[in-house]
């Protein structure tokens, strides 16, 4: 397997290394980027490539064009320094005595704890912090003395440490620097002489030690995503090579890596499986296909069940700056844990549509409502004082502390925001509660709570009409989830200024072929942007369920008749949709591809669309009683047949 694996790695990093800078795909921008250049590099190197090889001397000969391996972002840095080819003093720091903070608010400075950073953001240089703390570093061997000799275009022991903290080449720097944050890492670096080695470093290492353990054990190991994981799992070798826990860190690796046609990847999160199958389920649902997808919903139902967060994660949550998570559902399995808002919400859906059907033996049994109850109490706690939801956890700290994100290659990292697709999500999962389970002793706070995020939904609605999505591309996604919201609420393009400025949004956007096509650089320029090419099957498939939300179809079914047929007709004879360009983002600039949504959303709307608009069936806020309704969950409400089409 080890053999293998090493091969499919080899292969990959060497399609890489013949790569032009002008060669295109789906997955990447059209030219080359140094970090992943130089690491792709070292990776070559490692796995047992000889220099003089030529797609590694080109390779190289490219590095040196760009300046050397000090013109890569601080991450890259990071790992150049733990291997030993790139000084520590040309790092800007990360320095863990930040957690021996104050926590409390009136103090002042706990508002720049890292406790009350996105979790994302302290999961990662939380163990960042301890490796730079510790200095930690490989021994040197002949092999990385020479890889060090490679990576610049200078002998290495005249390279300006002080001056490459802040070298970065244009290709990678989304986010520059403010004069502030230079000011700021001066300062520390500067401090870092008398910090290294005193008691100070050495409590503030125990205290990160305490919190990586924490986040390991209370997720078996996953940890909150990839790059925190490698690093916690180096953070216990370091502390002691022959742990209990740096053992059962070694297989919980596999959870993030697959080999794909062109080699090995490491996925961004251990999967998506319960977002993924809540979307599956809510499409199925939705499109009518209970009895020729019974076995299937059965078992995703099964899943869903499984996935639920049934136990909080160990006592004191406030101690490890942790937010409830009993009830919840995760992006992925429950062994991940970590709670979040809008994968809960879905979840909570696909659960509630199930239920609906009241048919155990078909679909299995529903959640009880205890359990429902736990998930909505989840939800509710997630709501901001803005009225909006955030991802993991409510907004900790100022949005101005968003000055000091280190992470050139990011945008909006070091507090969680409220967002459309979250807060839509949730008020979405409330509406629906309400309708299945009214007069609950949380039915109050349900109303307070959607009264509160649709002004919020509302508020955040751009001048255009469109929404901005922050983990899909991009104003399409957006806009059908601040669409849905708004609809499940009664807002419609006949009733609803909002909605109808929404629908115009789309409509205008539509192109020739019928379909709808957004590009990633939407999400980097905050525009909408055009893609080049033939329409996206996905995005057609978003804009289609907003303005099917929105009734739409009953203003004009023009443009829905168009992308039903662009849909159709992109549709292939094993019965699958193209995987086309990317699809998915976080954090403005970093994009996810998500293989099943080529699927689920064209499967999804082209139901919808037979329904609502080749059947007739139309919105009403009715029981679940009868055979002839259709449960909406992507609107929280109910369809029934016309009484035109009950006729016919």
């Amino acid at each position: 397997m080890h053999e293998w694996i090493i091969y499919a790695r080899c292969v990959s990093v060497l399609q890489w290394a013949n790569a032009t800078p002008t060669e295109p795909n789906h997955h990447r921008p059209p030219w080359r980027m140094p970090t992943a250049d130089v690491c792709s590099y070292v990776t070559l190197r490692l796995l047992g490539e000889d220099a003089d090889r030529p797609e590694v001397v080109q390779a190289r000969n490219w590095i040196h064009s760009r300046g050397g391996a000090t013109y890569i972002t601080s991450w890259g840095k990071f790992w150049l320094s733990v291997l030993g080819v790139y000084s520590w003093n040309g790092q800007n720091p990360t320095p863990p005595e930040m957690w021996l903070l104050p926590y409390n608010k009136w103090t002042g400075i706990g508002m720049l704890h890292p406790g009350r950073y996105w979790c994302h953001c302290r999961m990662v240089y939380l163990p960042m912090s301890y490796i730079y703390g510790l200095r930690g570093t490989c021994k040197e061997t002949a092999l990385t003395a020479a890889i060090r000799a490679e990576l610049y275009p200078m002998p290495y022991d005249t390279i300006d440490w002080n001056a490459a903290r802040n070298q970065i080449a244009k290709e990678d720097l989304y986010y520059p620097h403010p004069l502030i944050q230079d000011i700021l890492w001066w300062s520390l670096y500067q401090a870092e002489g008398l910090l290294l080695g005193s008691r100070l470093r050495k409590a503030a290492l125990k205290e990160c030690m305490k919190h990586i353990h924490y986040e390991d054990e209370n997720t078996r190991y996953v940890d909150i995503g990839p790059v925190n994981k490698v690093i916690n799992m180096l953070c216990c070798w370091f502390e002691d090579p022959d742990s209990l826990a740096f053992k059962k860190h070694l297989p919980r690796v596999h959870d993030y890596l697959w080999v794909a046609e062109d080699g090995m990847k490491m996925q961004g999160y251990n999967g998506s499986q319960l977002w993924d199958t809540s979307f599956a389920v809510q499409a199925m649902l939705d499109s009518g296909l209970v009895d020729v997808a019974a076995n299937a919903l059965k078992k995703a139902h099964n899943y869903i069940e499984q996935s639920q967060v049934v136990q909080e994660a160990d006592p004191p949550l406030s101690a490890y700056y942790r937010h409830i998570s009993k009830g919840a559902w995760p992006f992925s399995t429950r062994d991940h844990g970590w709670p979040i808002s809008d994968c809960t919400s879905e979840g909570f859906k696909a659960a509630l549509g199930l239920a609906a059907l009241q048919n155990p033996d078909l679909v299995g049994e529903g959640l009880s409502l205890e359990r429902l109850e736990q998930a909505v109490e989840v939800i509710l706690s997630y709501q901001n004082r803005d009225g909006g939801m955030a991802t993991y956890e409510n907004t900790r700290s100022f949005h101005a502390l968003e000055i000091i994100n280190p992470a050139e290659t990011f945008g909006d990292i070091v507090v969680d925001y409220s967002y459309v697709e979250c807060t839509s999500a949730c008020v979405t999962a409330l509406t629906a509660f309400q309708k299945l389970h009214p007069g609950t002793k949380l039915s109050s706070r349900i109303k307070s709570c959607l009264d509160k995020a649709e002004s919020f939904i509302r508020r955040i609605q751009r001048p255009d009409g469109s929404w901005y999505g922050s983990w899909g591309v991009c104003f399409t996604y957006g806009t059908w989830f601040g669409v849905t919201a708004l609809a499940s609420g009664g807002a419609t393009a006949a009733n609803d200024e909002s909605v109808r400025k929404a629908c115009s949004f789309l409509v205008e956007r539509q192109r020739l072929d019928g379909g709808w096509g957004e590009s990633y650089l939407s999400c980097q320029d905050k525009a909408y942007s055009q893609l080049e090419g033939d329409s996206h099957v996905v995005n057609t498939a978003w804009a289609m369920m907003a303005l099917l939300a929105a009734d739409y179809h009953t203003v004009d079914p023009k443009p829905l008749h168009k992308a039903a047929v662009y849909l159709m007709r992109s549709q292939q004879e094993s019965g699958d949709w193209p995987q086309q360009h990317i699809s998915g983002v976080f954090n403005r600039n970093c994009m996810i591809t998500y293989a099943n949504y080529r699927n689920i959303f064209p499967i999804w709307a082209l139901g919808l669309y037979r329904r609502l608009v080749l059947q007739g069936m139309t919105r009403a806020s009715s029981s679940s009683s009868t055979d002839d309704q259709a449960w909406m969950c992507c609107m929280s409400d109910f369809f029934v047949a016309s009484a035109q089409q009950q006729q016919r």
